[in-house]
């Protein structure tokens, strides 16, 4: 009697432990409120969220759009997860001036050890829209200050131009925009893609030369326009260039694809192949419209590759903040072209980008 007595205290222990043991360990295992791990989003990420832009450096993405009289700067390590961040102001236009109203497009790039913005400002004036550019030494974008370089004059004329995006191929910098010929006080209101070499990553060496042109039917609609040109590159190497046709305004608004010879020079017309129908769409039955402006990005492990843009989710809403923004994966064929398929309908789940 005297050894039940002994072991029985050490019995209750032994199954105290155990329990506490499992119940630590499961409290330990079951996520936080708040703190779950979703495995799938929902189109659109963000409302009122025209021209999309993400710049993703190692497993961190900077994300940017269009907000008319400021530039802010989401930073994020998932995607998915974008409606959750808060942005920072890295700059406000100035109450007058050349680069006081117009705040569209803003582009961020890490180039020679700094952080730069490519944006379009104006005045007011339609006829006055140039591009912009910003320098920050911080090795964080969101920090540090952020300096004016000042306008991108095009040559030999000072051409009409928003939309820069800027590449690198081998050691030389390369600007592509889109632009208005030059005809002094024109009314024409077309809109081409050009490509400028860069001899730094605020100046333009020149010339300006015209590398497409709105030449097919659905490049012409409303008037014509080749705008929001993005570099894209196969996992071969291979240089893509995807722009937008049509006036924005319009539902039918979507997105082209030009492929660059490989070893070319890229500041030769004929270096580049146009495709003769547009690549990606847009589709009333998933509440979308007007399809464009897009970026690209890789998810967190690389496996992935993901092509973000805005659309408006009804028909009829035109060229302003009622555009949002969504992502999709795409693919790319044997051949190593780029396979966008057709938008997610707002509200589908979506399996987040692998890696997050």
């Amino acid at each position: 009697m005297a050894y039940i007595s002994l072991f029985r205290p050490v019995i209750f222990w032994c199954f105290a432990f155990v329990f506490i043991s499992a119940s630590c360990k499961k409290e330990a295992q079951t996520p936080k409120p708040g703190g779950q791990q979703t495995s799938t989003f929902t189109n659109p990420l963000l409302n009122a969220a025209p021209d999309p832009w993400v710049y993703q450096k190692d497993t961190t993405y900077y994300y940017l759009h269009t907000l008319g009289n400021r530039i802010q700067i989401w930073k994020t390590g998932k995607m998915s997860r974008l409606k959750d961040v808060a942005p920072v102001t890295v700059f406000n236009a100035p109450a007058t001036g050349d680069n006081s109203r117009d705040i569209w497009a803003p582009e961020l790039f890490y180039l020679r050890g700094k952080w730069y913005i490519y944006y379009t400002a104006s005045d007011g004036n339609d006829r006055e829209h140039r591009m912009w550019v910003l320098e920050n030494e911080n090795s964080d974008p969101t920090q540090g200050t952020w300096t004016n370089k000042g306008k991108l004059g095009t040559q030999p004329a000072d051409l009409w131009s928003i939309d820069a995006t800027v590449f690198q191929q081998d050691t030389s910098l390369f600007m592509v925009w889109s632009g208005r010929p030059f005809k002094g006080g024109s009314t024409d209101l077309t809109q081409n893609l050009y490509i400028s070499r860069m001899t730094s990553p605020f100046t333009l060496s020149g010339p300006s030369v015209e590398i497409s042109a709105p030449q097919y039917e659905w490049e012409r609609r409303g008037f014509p326009v080749n705008e929001g040109p993005e570099i894209l590159r196969n996992p071969a190497g291979q240089v893509f260039l995807a722009f937008s046709g049509s006036y924005c305004g319009d539902d039918r608004y979507s997105l082209g694809l030009m492929s660059l010879k490989a070893g070319a020079n890229p500041m030769i017309p004929a270096s580049w192949t146009k495709t003769a129908t547009p690549v990606f769409t847009g589709l009333a039955s998933a509440n979308a419209f007007g399809v464009g402006h897009n970026g690209f990005f890789k998810s967190r492990d690389g496996k992935e590759d993901w092509i973000i843009y805005h659309a408006n989710s009804t028909a009829g809403q035109g060229c302003d903040d009622s555009r949002n923004v969504r992502m999709q994966k795409f693919t790319w064929t044997a051949e190593g072209l780029p396979v966008f398929g057709e938008p997610v309908a707002t509200g589908q789940a979506i399996a987040v980008p692998s890696g997050e």
